[in-house]
């Protein structure tokens, strides 16, 4: 159901966040701001504040952060209307109900309700089995595989047995209509008859973050195919956007995720103590999931097999990862295939020690692309320092990059000078400049590059803005939300500038009730809890923001041409190009 805007804003009014937030998280008043623990990540002291004055929450490790309704979107997994029925059923608020609207809802909700009933129920029956004779098979295997009782009984292991239609037989009795046990994805109806999904494989329950079981994997025991199978996708399953285990691993006191590629890989790490390993659902690694992890952890090891499908899977992830904000390692498992057999033989001391040595995520990129070439030849091992020196360019600071290549030359034995040479040429054959300007322009001429720059200026504008209010009037006659072309910022300038001409100030909490999707909110709450830390005078601040303006004006201009319908919007930016010349702003 949709609710509107003021509904919204009243709901979360009558809700004071300290009060909310308190009967999760311990907090101790410093000042006019109270801090906790972080229960979105790991850590030992407290980051995590929440602003009475801005009814805001922000964590300064994991970047968590948003108002009341993002609180328990985070935390209790909520969609945004259940987090504002929630809230009003909190304060004693009564919601107004629209018959077809609240109609249509309540079948949805309904239809989710009754297939995670289903899938309960499925995973009890599952569980039943392997603790019966018909599941000794089943048991037997995860007995060979040195699985103890208690992490059996703890991921909810089961058996489907050999019978191809028991499930739905046992859950036809439970009073489940077809058309609602064809959707959970676990039958299959047709006119020849109807088969369970599963049949003759050891069980393992997926589960979300508020340890719901939305889905299955089950391997098949014997030599059938496929070996490893899993739930198609349903109203309650999303493969995308959730990982096996993170019901488990959220509440692991390690301040990292191990990700594997399989089942097994994952309980095997949970019994040798590993608490934070998760996996992916049978698909490729996703954004969704990168996300996921952010909210708990800021750093992903990756023990992906070490066959050649593993390093394809682990170099793919990487770069996900590195969208998301995380930083990753990959954990050598040679010479053994996957986690599993690495803690069978050598144990969890040696599987310790292994994530100590775990390697950067960019130079294991290197050391990959070193095995495409055959280094005694000449013309290839050119080669190599050439790409070597391509993908240094994606690191814009040249601090950083400089690191890279001293950590790159000793490992491979590479002269500096002579790949710091090859960066510098190249950088100015994409460019058109010397890399000393890449500190300031990084990636230049590469559209990517270049967009995120613009994207960083916008950013830097919201955030001044956000930061001291007096701005908005000494911009007005240069800087309007149309100048601010990524779609979300300009939304979020278009909200600010419409606060302050009302009311004078800004509303953060308000702003973030505007935005249902958690990592929208997640982004508008670093906005207004950004405090930079570059120290400038007077003067260095209106250099900054001069200069920052006139990159977001001349982007507009540039924008705007590319999209003008006729010759007076034309004229229009050929104006504004031309004032940019007299562009300066004063603070003072």
């Amino acid at each position: 159901m949709r609710y509107s805007e003021s509904l919204i804003e009243e709901v979360r009014e009558r809700n004071d966040i300290v009060d909310v937030i308190s009967g999760y998280v311990q907090l101790k008043k410093k000042g006019s701001t109270y801090f906790g623990l972080c229960p979105f990540h790991n850590e030992k002291s407290p980051s995590f504040s929440v602003t009475p004055g801005k009814q805001m929450y922000y964590c300064f490790g994991c970047g968590a952060g948003g108002n009341v309704y993002t609180f328990l979107m985070e935390y209790e997994n909520f969609t945004f209307p259940e987090a504002v029925e929630h809230l009003a059923e909190r304060c004693g608020m009564p919601l107004p109900k629209k018959e077809e609207d609240s109609k249509e809802a309540r079948k949805e909700a309904d239809q989710k309700t009754s297939l995670l009933e289903i899938q309960k129920e499925a995973a009890r029956y599952f569980y039943y089995q392997l603790k019966s004779e018909r599941g000794a098979l089943g048991l037997s295997y995860l007995k060979k595989r040195k699985l103890s009782d208690a992490i059996i009984t703890r991921f909810g292991l089961g058996y489907s047995n050999k019978t191809s239609n028991d499930l739905y037989f046992y859950l036809k009795k439970k009073g489940y209509q077809d058309e609602l046990l064809k959707e959970s994805g676990l039958v299959t109806i047709e006119e020849r008859g109807t088969y369970d999904k599963f049949w003759n494989r050891v069980m393992f329950p997926i589960m979300d973050v508020r340890n719901r079981v939305i889905g299955f994997g089950g391997r098949v025991m014997g030599d059938g195919e496929p070996k490893y199978l899993n739930s198609p996708e349903t109203k309650i399953f999303d493969k995308s956007r959730n990982l096996y285990g993170m019901n488990e691993a959220k509440n692991s006191r390690r301040p990292n995720f191990i990700i594997c590629e399989g089942y097994m890989d994952v309980i095997s790490l949970h019994q040798a103590g590993f608490t934070n390993a998760v996996a992916s659902l049978g698909t490729a690694f996703t954004s969704g999931q990168a996300s996921l992890m952010k909210r708990y952890a800021q750093e992903v090891l990756l023990t992906y097999d070490s066959d050649k499908a593993g390093v394809k899977a682990a170099l793919r992830a990487i770069p996900i990862l590195k969208e998301a904000g995380l930083s990753a390692r990959v954990i050598s498992l040679s010479p053994y295939k996957d986690p599993d057999e690495f803690i069978k033989n050598m144990g969890s001391e040696a599987f310790e020690e292994r994530i100590i040595q775990a390697k950067n995520s960019f130079l294991y990129e290197i050391e990959m692309l070193k095995r495409e070439y055959q280094m005694e030849d000449p013309e290839q091992k050119t080669r190599f320092y050439q790409e070597t020196a391509k993908k240094l360019l994606g690191f814009p600071e040249e601090l950083e990059r400089t690191t890279y290549m001293e950590a790159i030359c000793k490992e491979h034995q590479i002269d500096y000078e002579g790949l710091r040479n090859m960066v510098k040429r190249f950088a100015y054959q994409m460019g058109g400049q010397p890399l000393v300007t890449i500190k300031t322009n990084p990636k230049p001429m590469q559209k990517q590059g270049k967009e995120s720059g613009i994207k960083e200026s916008q950013r830097l504008l919201l955030t001044w803005l956000i930061e001291d209010t007096s701005l908005f009037e000494k911009l007005k006659n240069w800087i309007s939300p149309r100048d601010f072309t990524d779609e979300f910022y300009h939304i979020v300038a278009e909200m600010l500038y419409q606060q302050y001409q009302e009311e004078n100030t800004v509303n953060p909490a308000r702003i973030i009730s505007k935005f249902t999707k958690e990592e929208e909110q997640r982004e508008v709450a670093e906005l207004f809890h950004t405090t930079l830390q570059t120290p400038m005078d007077e003067k260095q601040r209106e250099t900054a923001v001069n200069e920052t303006v006139y990159k977001i004006k001349q982007n507009w201009c540039e924008y705007a041409g590319s999209h003008a319908s006729d010759f007076a919007e034309l004229e229009e930016i050929k104006k504004v190009k031309r004032s940019l010349q007299d562009l300066h702003i004063s603070l003072t």
